[in-house]
């Protein structure tokens, strides 16, 4: 038998599963990073927005191990649930719970094969049907390999003058990955997850560099999640379109990822598998695989 339970509290989240998290940190990281960042909003006072649900399921068995976690936390609507890895009996059991709740779920995302069996139980118990709506990949820095060749101009940390800027291109990064899945540009509801306040924040947190020219022009955008259990995310990387094909992107990616790691921190980043040019430039830098994920949508 297994027991869900839902908590708002992130910081209970974490005393009550911390060592589960820790146990695989890399493949965790999503969540991880996620309930810190919602640790560091709440202590400093950010005002929740009501309309976007915030909560974290905790699966148990019989011994009162935790097996699985998950969460609700996606500020764009259909606001997905992320779903880590954990046994077919406790993924049924998270659907059949969100589902006594009369909470209505469209779209599911997370870890294979977990994240399918949730999506399919509540499309059986809600109605509906399962389709695919990108295929991820999570990659981890082994060796570093730096780019044979170094384009012009350097990486700075961005400053708060900047935060429009990073704000549009982190926005353009997700518009451009819905275009090359062939999903309607702008459709994707992590769209709305970023702002400007969030931005600031980010920035003054030093989670956010600039690839810039000699005459100071910002060409590129790269940012990282502080670490969780150990682990830091590199993301969003976008270049805009009039900028790509000079190796910023790569150089960028490099130089980001051998200061996180030299804090200590294991380095990863996810790829959309629909994008066969950015999947080459990481595993050139010495990122490898490590797991595939899912954001299924149920459509009714």
């Amino acid at each position: 038998m297994v027991r869900v339970e839902l908590v708002e509290d992130p910081v209970a989240l974490l005393e009550r599963t911390g060592a589960f998290l820790a146990r695989d940190g890399l493949l965790n990281t999503v969540v991880g990073s996620v309930t810190a960042r919602a640790v560091a909003a709440d202590a400093a006072g950010v005002e929740r927005d009501p309309t976007v649900p915030r909560w974290w399921a905790i699966m148990t068995d019989d011994a009162g191990e935790v097996v699985g976690v998950a969460m609700r936390t996606a500020p764009g609507a259909p606001h997905p649930l992320y779903v880590l890895a954990m046994p077919d009996e406790a993924a049924r059991a998270f659907a059949q719970a969100i589902d006594d709740r009369g909470e209505e779920v469209l779209a599911v995302n997370g870890v294979l094969p977990a994240t399918q069996v949730v999506a399919d139980e509540l499309a059986r118990l809600q109605g509906g049907s399962v389709v695919e709506d990108q295929h991820t990949r999570l990659f981890e820095l082994g060796q570093l390999v730096w780019p044979v060749t170094r384009p012009p101009g350097l990486l700075r940390l961005a400053e708060r003058g900047d935060a429009e800027l990073c704000l549009a291109w982190f926005q353009a990064f997700l518009a451009d990955a819905d275009e090359q899945a062939g999903r309607p540009r702008g459709s994707s509801p992590e769209i709305s997850s970023f702002s400007l306040d969030d931005m600031h924040r980010r920035i003054a947190d030093e989670q956010v560099w600039l690839w810039t020219l000699d005459d100071g022009t910002a060409v590129h955008v790269t940012a990282a999640s502080p670490p969780a259990f150990g682990v830091s995310r590199i993301g969003p990387v976008y270049t805009p379109p009039e900028h790509r094909g000079r190796g910023y992107a790569s150089s960028a990616v490099a130089e980001v990822s051998h200061r996180v790691h030299g804090t200590g921190a294991r380095v990863c980043l996810f790829t959309d598998q629909a994008n066969p040019t950015s999947n080459g430039i990481y595993q050139a830098l010495g990122y490898e695989r490590v797991a595939d994920l899912v954001n299924l949508a149920i459509r009714r």
